[in-house]
C-alpha cells in the first residue's frame, strides 16, 4: 500500500432534475466547492502528499443526461485545488431532462471508478432530493455492476425532516462496507452537509493509512 500512488479516488454525482431549480443548482455547486476549500477538509486532502486524492465531479438528471464538470484531476497541493474550485463555480448549467435517473448516476460513477482501479479507496458519492423516477431503479443496479471495493455514499437533500428520502437511499442506492446517507435538510445547508460527509470518508482513510 505504502507504494501506491492515489490514495482515494471520489466521484461526486450532483442532481440537476427539474427539481433543482437555478438557485438550488447555484448553492449545490458551490457548497461543494466551499466544503472543499474548508481548512479542515484541505487538511485531511494534503495529509499525504506521496499519495494524493483524486476527484471527479458530474451532474446528473434523465437517463442520458449525465454531464462530467471536473474530469478526474489529482489534488497534489493548493493549486490543483484551487483549479478544482474555480472549475465548480464558474460552471454553467446546461439543459438537461428534468427527470431523475438515479440507476443512471450509479453507472455513470461506476464507470467514472472503473479508470481509477490503482486507487486504494474508491469512493461515489451521490447527491439528490428525491427518489428515483425515471430509467433503470437504483434498487436493479447490482452489485456486479460496481466496481470492486466502491462504496457509495449518499447525500440527501430533504426540507420536509420525515427521514423518507434518507430511508430510500439507505435502503436503495448507498452500498459497500461502511457506507452511509448525510442529510442536508435544504440546499442552504448544502455546503456544511458536504463538508461533514467529506471529512467522514477522508478522515476513514487517512486513519488507516496512518494506522
Amino acid at each position: 500500500m505504502a507504494d501506491a500512488a492515489c490514495r482515494q479516488a471520489l466521484a461526486l454525482g450532483l442532481d440537476v432534475s427539474g427539481s433543482v431549480d437555478t438557485a438550488e443548482y447555484r448553492l449545490q455547486l458551490d457548497g461543494l466547492a466551499t466544503a472543499l476549500n474548508s481548512e479542515a477538509v484541505q487538511e485531511l486532502l494534503f495529509l499525504q502528499p506521496a499519495a494524493p486524492i483524486s476527484i471527479a465531479v458530474y451532474e446528473w438528471s434523465g437517463p442520458e443526461d449525465q454531464k462530467l464538470i471536473l474530469p478526474w484531476t489529482t489534488l497534489t497541493g493548493p493549486q490543483d485545488l484551487n483549479k478544482t474550485v474555480t472549475t465548480l463555480i464558474t460552471h454553467q448549467r446546461s439543459e438537461a431532462a428534468p427527470t431523475t435517473a438515479i440507476g443512471s448516476a450509479l453507472l455513470t460513477g461506476f464507470a467514472l471508478l472503473s479508470q481509477q482501479s490503482h486507487c486504494w479507496k474508491r469512493t461515489l458519492d451521490v447527491s439528490g432530493d428525491g427518489p428515483a423516477n425515471t430509467g433503470p431503479r437504483p434498487q436493479d443496479i447490482a452489485n456486479t455492476a460496481m466496481p470492486d471495493g466502491v462504496i457509495v455514499n449518499g447525500l440527501v437533500i430533504d426540507a420536509s425532516n420525515d427521514a423518507e428520502l434518507a430511508t430510500y437511499y439507505r435502503s436503495y442506492v448507498i452500498r459497500g462496507p461502511g457506507s452511509f446517507v448525510e442529510v442536508a435538510g435544504s440546499f442552504d445547508d448544502y455546503a456544511a452537509a458536504m463538508e461533514r460527509k467529506l471529512l467522514r470518508e477522508l478522515q476513514s482513510i487517512a486513519t488507516g493509512a496512518l494506522e
